[in-house]
């Protein structure tokens, strides 16, 4: 009975310890969504040249990229939706990873144009 009793309380001992050091474990990072905003990743036209913020650092585009919506955004800042439509990226303009079109200024205010369009922009 004595040894029974050793045996769980070193059982009980290693399962506490064990939950003790998962649970100080690194959370997982939320996602864009789950917090409620939209991520600010992006592929922007940016003293002319394209390039790509990812997880709040601006970086050249050495690569196409295709967004989750199946847009691409080409390095030369070429820009071609799902449909066929295509633009040139000027100055400021902005394509998100889901393909909305947006530009820095409505960026940072938290706003976005015409839901899944290119807005007004000229192609």
């Amino acid at each position: 009975m004595k040894n029974f009793a050793y045996l769980l309380a070193v059982l009980l001992v290693t399962g506490l310890s064990t939950t003790a050091a998962t649970a100080q474990t690194a959370p997982k990072a939320k996602s864009a969504k789950s917090m409620g905003k939209m991520s600010k990743d992006c592929c922007m036209m940016k003293d002319g040249k394209m390039m790509v913020m990812k997880g709040g650092k601006m970086m050249p585009m050495t690569e196409n990229m295709t967004m989750s919506d199946g847009s691409m955004c080409m390095t030369d800042g070429t820009c071609m939706k799902k449909d066929g439509s295509k633009m040139t990226m000027k100055e400021g303009q902005c394509m998100m990873m889901d393909g909305k079109m947006t530009t820095m200024g409505e960026m940072k205010k938290g706003s976005k144009m015409k839901s899944g369009s290119m807005g007004n922009m000229k192609m």
